[in-house]
């Protein structure tokens, strides 16, 4: 026999504390807290809509070359002519502004003046999209590169604004005008008018 020492076993660890009883219910009340706020996002979208600062000055200055032939382009000095106008920002290939077209229409029949900023457009789309949809506008500027949509703060097509006899924006329509929308237009237009 060896007299070599013994390796002593060793030393037993000391046992882990024990987690809170609540701890394991953790996990599951962070995935119930995400899943409401999820549900909460899709039945209560934020709203993205992004209003004009504009509305309640002078329309910004520009001069808009023809969007058709044998059609008179837009000015800022034909808006400002002691009469309420609405200014239409519209484009051949945008689908809500074929659901405007109606009441863009009803309006014009009326005889409520209506000039339109057709954006990025061509002139063929343009012509086919007013042949289609009608053509209620006095006068069709184009805004090719985008510009004047933006110097109006407008975020997108189709929107309207309510433009005073002074040339002063009074009132912006964002998206398309649907039936129900057209009382509180010529609501807005009359306001306009005192």
């Amino acid at each position: 026999m060896s007299d070599a020492p013994r390796a002593q076993p060793p030393a037993p660890k000391p046992p882990a504390p024990k987690a809170p009883r609540w701890a394991i219910w953790l996990p599951l009340a962070f995935f119930l807290a995400f899943v409401t706020l999820v549900t909460i996002g899709l039945y209560r979208p934020a709203d993205r809509t992004v209003a004009s600062t504009l509305v309640g000055k002078p329309m910004p200055r520009f001069a808009l070359p023809p969007a058709l032939p044998a059609r008179p382009g837009l000015k800022t000095g034909d808006i400002a002519t002691g009469k309420p106008h609405l200014v239409n920002i519209f484009a051949s290939w945008c689908i809500p502004c074929r659901v405007e077209a109606p009441q863009l229409a009803a309006l014009a029949g009326a005889g409520v003046p209506i000039e339109g900023i057709s954006v990025r457009d061509s002139e063929e789309a343009l012509a086919g999209f007013l042949k289609e949809n009608g053509d209620p506008y006095q006068r069709i500027g184009a805004d090719d590169d985008g510009k004047v949509q933006l110097a109006l703060g407008s975020s997108g097509v189709p929107e309207t604004y309510v433009i005073d006899g002074k040339g002063v924006i009074r009132y912006q329509h964002i998206g398309e005008i649907r039936p129900e929308h057209v009382a509180m237009i010529l609501e807005k237009l009359q306001e306009a008018s005192q």
